[in-house]
């Protein structure tokens, strides 16, 4: 069984890989909402007015509890803010509102304590609760380390034992971009180092004999989020420590569709694998916003296990705790080392016009008489029966289905599309071949084909309510068999609203191509009420945000922006639209956009550049980790920070079309 052969590998992180399941854990109680064991999968989110605004953070609890928000989270950055939970929490109940509160900690253990005895929750950050970042490289011998833990033991379990009278829940929460320098010294910037900054104090927990803990794994980058959340389930099985509930979140996920689908990406891969007992989706909107994406992440695994058998597997080839992209050899330009390919179904339409590929990023301008591209060009299109009475853009292929393209006078401009049962007595073009196969259907027969055939292009489709872990089986045994040919990630969807299609495709084909699987993408919608025109845009964009919420290609700026919070001293929704309607034309650069030191430079983790609130309406302005200008006004920020960008080379004047 694949389960026998993870554990002895030392790559087990989820009950199985093929048969859906949730993960086992402890059931942890906040106040009288427990998390964990066979509840369902809670929803929460976090306050963004001052927590000294009593009456604002009680109107703003209300709407996201209204919502559907099962916990509400409040930032206590200090001592003062932290006494104010109580009237806060006083106000909610009087209004005869009783959801849990959990307060947020950063940097002030006195905060935490106090919040311990007024709320139900309490979230502390190893990585600042008792060290502090200043981004130095520190050799430390084994003697050294330890007395560093015995005071990081001194400095925490005062906290512990307050929880453990009042009966207190706790999240130890890491976050990637807040590792302390102790453990960026030791374990470096990785997945290993986010595990043991919170197994640090786990272990602490349970020496004092305190078991009521969340543990979550964040980062702004999907990737490195799902590999740590990955290891520290192996690692707290292989240390014998208690399965303790999981706090699923993409950190500084960013606004509108690209936060939903690096969101989606992440906590759908991990929620696929039965990981995962509560979710915030983290987005630069108002908090009651959050919500109705992450039900719709959560709905999905309400009758998940009855899905249909999928075989089982003897030996995973992929280590779970790594990236890195299934090899395949190259046919015209999809798999080896090209980035994966984007493929639309413009089938439904009966006749397309040159201003139709508008839609998928071709433009056609008729006085010069030439195409333009942006950097969101459809790579492929699959045209079925629809006539096309014009000569397609350089920079855009045609897929056809096989009969079609057998009646074509010049078979070299188009490729053909094979269902299986087609290729016993087929023409094959010499150049590029698709076949269209389910997950289901293909045998040794097939697989001894396909490896023969190496201008063949596989698109990989599946029936089944398990489809990624169905998909993700038909990659594993390409991988045994030595198998190469690149394959195209095909998922169809059916009367969904824009939200669940964006959030449903970024789960299943994001959630490949975060483990390294997919040479292209080819999403269907069917059945909604959206215009063709709208619909295939809808398409097209959400298409290229999985590839790069997934880290596999870049065609536009990333924003890593946090979701705001009573830290934050200037209007960050207003300022990341602002700062993204100046740069959204830089393809590649990545621009962090954080509200306070707390989710400063630590968070933004790899950004390029960065904005961070600093004082009331006081920005600092970073290239990569690096101070450039502090204390600017935010009246003048987003200039100064175009300045940078354009200092350091970086900056292109936008296109007239995008």
């Amino acid at each position: 069984m694949v389960e026998k052969t993870l554990l002895q590998q030392n790559f087990r992180y989820c009950e199985s890989l093929t048969r859906y399941s949730r993960r086992k854990t402890r059931e942890v109680y906040i106040g009288d909402l427990p998390v964990g064991g066979i509840n369902p999968i809670r929803l929460q989110s976090m306050t963004i007015v001052d927590t000294m605004d009593t009456q604002g953070s009680i109107e703003q609890s209300i709407r996201m509890i209204e919502a559907g928000c099962e916990y509400v989270r409040i930032t206590a950055p200090s001592l003062n803010s932290a006494k104010n939970l109580k009237n806060i929490k006083a106000g909610l109940r009087a209004r005869g509102y009783n959801t849990p509160l959990i307060a947020d900690i950063h940097f002030t253990p006195q905060a935490a304590e106090l919040a311990a005895t007024l709320v139900e929750k309490v979230r502390v950050n190893p990585g600042n609760y008792a060290d502090r970042k200043k981004f130095q490289q520190i050799e430390y011998s084994d003697a050294d380390y330890a007395a560093e833990l015995r005071r990081i033991r001194e400095r925490f379990s005062p906290l512990v034992k307050i929880c453990k009278d009042h009966g207190t829940a706790m999240r130890i929460g890491t976050n990637h971009g807040s590792l302390s320098d102790r453990i960026m010294s030791r374990y470096g910037d990785t997945p290993l180092g986010m595990v043991e900054s919170a197994l640090e104090f786990v272990r602490i927990c349970e020496d004092l004999g305190y078991y009521d803990l969340v543990l979550s794994m964040k980062a702004s980058n999907p990737q490195v989020m799902v590999q740590a959340y990955r290891l520290l389930v192996n690692r707290l099985e292989a240390e014998s420590l208690q399965p303790y509930p999981l706090h699923l979140g993409v950190t500084e996920a960013g606004e509108g569709e690209d936060g939903r689908i690096k969101s989606a990406a992440g906590i759908g891969l991990l929620l696929e694998d039965g990981l995962g007992d509560t979710i915030r989706v983290s987005l630069t909107e108002d908090p009651e916003f959050e919500i109705p994406v992450a039900r719709i992440l959560a709905d999905r695994y309400k009758n998940r296990s009855a899905h249909k058998p999928i075989p089982g597997l003897e030996v995973s080839p992929k280590n779970p705790f790594e990236y890195f992209r299934r090899e395949s050899h190259e046919v015209f330009n999809l798999g080896g080392t090209n980035v994966p390919r984007v493929i639309i179904d413009i089938s439904e339409k009966k006749e397309l016009s040159m201003k139709d590929l508008a839609s998928i990023g071709h433009f056609y301008l008729p006085e010069p008489d030439k195409w333009i591209m942006n950097d969101t060009g459809s790579d492929f299109i699959y045209s079925g029966n629809t006539i096309i009475n014009f000569m397609l853009p350089n920079g855009l292929k045609e897929i056809v289905d096989y009969n079609g393209w057998l009646m074509r006078d010049d078979k070299s401009e188009s490729f053909p599309l094979f269902e299986l049962e087609q290729i016993s007595d087929a023409v094959f073009s010499p150049l590029t071949n698709f076949i269209r196969i389910e997950s289901k259907n293909a045998g040794d027969d097939f697989f001894t084909f396909i490896k023969s055939q190496l201008n063949f292009l596989i698109i990989l489709e599946t029936s089944n309510l398990h489809g990624l872990a169905d998909q993700r089986r038909f990659f594993f045994e390409l991988i045994q068999r030595g198998i190469t040919n690149p394959v195209i990630i095909k998922r169809d969807y059916n009367h969904l609203s824009s939200e669940e299609f964006i959030c449903h495709s970024s789960t299943d084909a994001g959630g490949l191509f975060i483990d390294g699987f997919g040479d292209g993408i080819w999403l269907s919608l069917n059945g909604n009420d959206h215009g063709w025109s709208d619909k295939i845009k809808l398409i097209n964009r959400t298409s290229f945000g999985i590839l790069q919420a997934a880290r596999t290609r870049t065609t536009k700026t990333e924003y890593i922006s946090c979701p705001s919070c009573g830290r934050t001293l200037f209007d960050l929704q207003k300022t990341t639209a602002m700062i993204r309607k100046r740069t959204d034309h830089l393809k590649g650069v990545k621009i962090g956009i954080m509200g306070c030191i707390v989710n400063g430079p630590g968070e933004m983790a790899d950004a390029d550049y960065g904005y961070v609130g600093s004082g009331r309406n006081k920005i600092t302005l970073y290239k990569g980790k690096e101070v450039i200008k502090r204390s600017v006004t935010a009246e003048h920020a987003v200039d100064e920070l175009i300045e940078i960008i354009k200092n350091d080379g970086n900056w292109i004047e936008p296109a007239s079309v995008n």
